[in-house]
């Protein structure tokens, strides 16, 4: 027995010899997927299919059988690779032990398929339990190989034949087959389980990385790709990388350089390094590693970095300037410092267009909030100079008070700020305006207010409430043969400001996409400034009413 277990020993041996070798290739990772894909299951297929067959080309005969060390390969297949890989790995594995002949010929390959679908159903089951974990665990393996060797030692009792021979067969050769093959698979398991805890601390420490960088660097480059900004991205990036050096360019000079050789690396100086150019050129990742390599620093012979990592920084597939990690000659530069180079790429691209996009999205909400405060309709403005043109006949002290309140209405429409206003100035300018209407309706018009004091102070956009207001007159109380009221109230629940401009026209048309200029404009800004459940409501009840809801957030100043 002792030899048998020498030979089977030595066999072990060269195949986890084998193993540990293939676990400093990339190519290992494949059996460290805790859910295999495909492409993967296809591979642990081949890996362990091929451990099967040369176990049985390895052998010892013995009796016209073979004792040999395939369960590793079925076991292992069945629990990397889940049930179907499992099950293929044992039946190729059985076929091509059962193509070798023999008395125990078809148990041999009915237990070695019977062992990788065992392997493969407890592997699923515990993924199904959440215990994905356990079928990575050394003595599990260990005792699950004892017990499917002594299902094999079974099957072979009760399906070869002549049944002594049987019976001295597994006597012979049970205690070998199972203490080796069950130390070698839980061997074999280890080393997964090592790679995979090494691969996973690996994975967890380049994400953590990752995340703090992205977490310390929101919103830094969303203010402007600049050297102020970039020379605050750089800090981050060398304090959390701990790289040699870390510098910033766009397309024309050096934003930012932080580390070493920063005495003659000056910001504002013109790009002169030839990776730096190839890799805006090109729009690829440039590596020197001054190994296979050669760096060389273009503005100093003496300088103390010996490789570099250039990485562009892309807006809409346009290189816009790159990012370069370096460290000194006596450093090696790692793999995973490249890699966190990429993504933190990656990560500033996303960060610089979301900053491009948002100063677009200013500029052009800036842009219609200019043309809402320019549109004072030319007949509101034709139909004021006539009413007060009118009344200087009969009432020359009330002409020169509408003409006073129409020059405060003008002036505060174009002069008034774009950020925020208190409700009681944003009511101040809407009565500058009612005071001209009323003189032109006379008595048609009746403007109702019903807002608490206490909300005076509120915070809102400018020209929020009074485009609303006036395109209630507008299209609504012009168009009444009769009286027109127009009533405008608020209130505060929790922390929302609800404001509702009513007019007693019931004149409102949806029309999708043009509910006015003004309508339009109100509601995008609310929404694009506190989100989409803040902005506009519109309720109409033909001839009765229309009714103009108005949500936004309580912001009041603090008081000093």
């Amino acid at each position: 027995m002792m030899s048998l277990i020498l030979l089977l020993t030595q066999q072990m041996c060269v195949y986890l010899v084998i193993v540990y070798l293939v676990s400093k290739t990339p190519f290992f990772k494949v059996l460290t997927e805790a859910s295999p894909r495909l492409p993967h299951k296809v591979v642990i297929y081949i890996v362990f299919s091929g451990f099967g067959i040369m176990a049985t080309y390895f052998g010892e005969q013995i009796n016209d059988a073979i004792a040999n060390t395939r369960v590793m390969g079925a076991i292992m297949g069945g629990l990397l690779g889940g049930p179907v890989t499992g099950f293929l790995v044992g039946l190729t594995a059985g076929i091509h032990r059962y193509s070798f002949g023999g008395f125990t010929d078809l148990a041999c390959a009915i237990s070695t398929t019977m062992e990788g679908l065992s392997a493969g159903l407890i592997a699923y089951y515990f993924r199904s339990i959440g215990l994905n974990a356990l079928r990575f665990k050394p003595l599990f393996v260990f005792w699950f190989t004892v017990f499917m060797e002594m299902m094999q030692m079974a099957i072979i009792l009760l399906v070869a034949r002549p049944f002594d021979q049987a019976l001295d067969l597994v006597l012979q050769i049970a205690p070998s087959m199972l203490i080796v093959n069950s130390i070698g698979t839980a061997l074999f398991m280890s080393m997964v389980r090592d790679q995979k805890a090494m691969y996973d601390k690996l994975s967890s420490s380049f994400t953590n990385q990752a995340m703090r960088i992205a977490e310390r660097c929101v919103g830094v480059l969303a203010k402007g790709f600049d050297e102020k900004s970039s020379a605050k991205v750089a800090q981050i990036i060398i304090e959390e990388t701990k790289v040699g050096a870390v510098a910033i360019t766009d397309r024309k000079k050096l934003l930012a350089f932080i580390g070493i050789g920063d005495d003659h690396h000056i910001p504002g100086r013109p790009i002169s390094s030839q990776l730096t150019i190839d890799c805006m050129k090109y729009n690829r990742v440039m590596f020197a590693d001054g190994v296979d390599f050669p760096y060389s620093c273009s503005l100093s012979w003496n300088c103390r970095l010996g490789s570099c990592l250039v990485i562009p920084l892309t807006s809409d597939s346009e290189v816009i300037g790159t990012i370069k990690l370096y460290e000194a000659r006596n450093k090696m530069f790692l793999n995973i410092n490249r890699t966190l180079g990429e993504g933190i790429a990656k990560l500033l691209s996303n960060q610089i267009l979301y900053g491009q996009l948002e100063e677009k999205q200013h500029l052009l909400t800036q842009s219609e909030l200019k043309l809402l405060q320019a549109q004072v309709n030319p007949h509101f403005l034709f139909n004021a100079l006539n009413t007060i043109a009118i009344i200087t006949r009969r009432d020359p002290e009330n002409a020169r008070k509408l003409l006073l309140q129409l020059s405060k209405y003008l002036r505060i429409n174009l002069k008034r700020t774009t950020g925020l206003v208190s409700l009681c100035d944003e009511l101040d300018h809407i009565d500058s305006y009612l005071n001209v209407e009323k003189a032109r309706f006379s008595d048609r018009l009746e403007i109702n207010f019903d807002i608490p004091n206490e909300l005076h102070l509120v915070k809102l956009p400018a020209f929020t409430l009074q485009p609303i207001i006036e395109n209630a007159v507008k299209h609504g109380i012009s168009q009444m043969m009769g009286p027109g009221t127009v009533t405008v109230t608020g209130a505060q629940h929790d922390d929302v400001l609800e404001l509702c401009v009513e007019d007693n026209a019931g004149l409102f048309q949806h029309k999708p996409q043009s509910e006015g200029l003004g309508l339009n404009l109100v509601d995008k800004r609310l929404k694009n400034q506190y989100g989409p459940e803040y902005g506009l409501e519109i309720e109409c009840e033909p001839d009765v009413s229309t009714k103009v809801h108005i949500r936004l957030p309580m912001t009041v100043p603090e008081m000093a």
